[in-house]
């Protein structure tokens, strides 16, 4: 597997740009940072505007990390960009970034991630977790069938499911006080599980 920066393919406008627009919530600094991906296989299809990456793919831009078996990503005629990161069989796509001024870190996994410029929001499909980290101590976690979570309101929503990663097919979640220490998983009080 080899690391290529976006300026050694021939036409990345489409791709580099799908990636550039981090979430508000997300290190600014991030928008500024070179995009490096790598992967099995890669397809540019400059009519369709899509980009299609294939096999073991990492992206990384900053402090953002995307894993994924697929990553598929779109762009409307209006300018708006879509992406959609896909798990392997038995193992979810993957996600972390910085969040801006602070030592904080969201993670999230799910059989699928979808991302949406127009509505400024992401998804997370099918066996849905999402984590908050300060530092590397676990402060909130939520699993679901299904994560949404709007940048511009910084609003999230957790629905259950039978594709849902807590018991039973319902919600769960573990949210620390921003003034209490952060729980470690298992501890009482903390991870989904409990």
């Amino acid at each position: 597997m080899r690391f290529l920066s976006l300026e050694s393919m021939a036409r990345p406008s489409l791709l580099a740009v799908a990636l550039l627009c981090a979430p508000a919530w997300a290190e600014r600094g991030d928008r500024n940072r070179p995009l490096a991906f790598a992967a099995d296989s890669a397809r540019v299809d400059e009519v369709r505007q899509l980009n299609v990456l294939s096999g073991n793919v990492e992206i990384t831009k900053g402090s953002i990390l995307i894993r994924a078996d697929r990553v598929e990503i779109r762009q409307t005629p209006e300018g708006y960009q879509s992406a959609v990161a896909t798990g392997a069989p038995n193992k979810r796509a993957y996600f972390r970034q910085k969040r801006q001024g602070s030592d904080e870190y969201l993670e999230g996994e799910a059989e699928r991630l979808e991302y949406d410029s127009r509505s400024d929001t992401v998804r997370l499909v099918n066996q849905a977790v999402m984590r908050r980290f300060r530092g590397s101590t676990l402060a909130d976690e939520v699993a679901g069938n299904t994560i949404t979570f709007d940048n511009t309101t910084e609003v999230f929503q957790v629905l259950g499911g039978a594709s849902s990663a807590a018991p039973a097919g319902r919600v769960r979640g573990v949210l620390t006080p921003r003034d209490a220490p952060a729980s470690e998983p298992g501890a009482p009080g903390g991870g989904i599980g409990q």
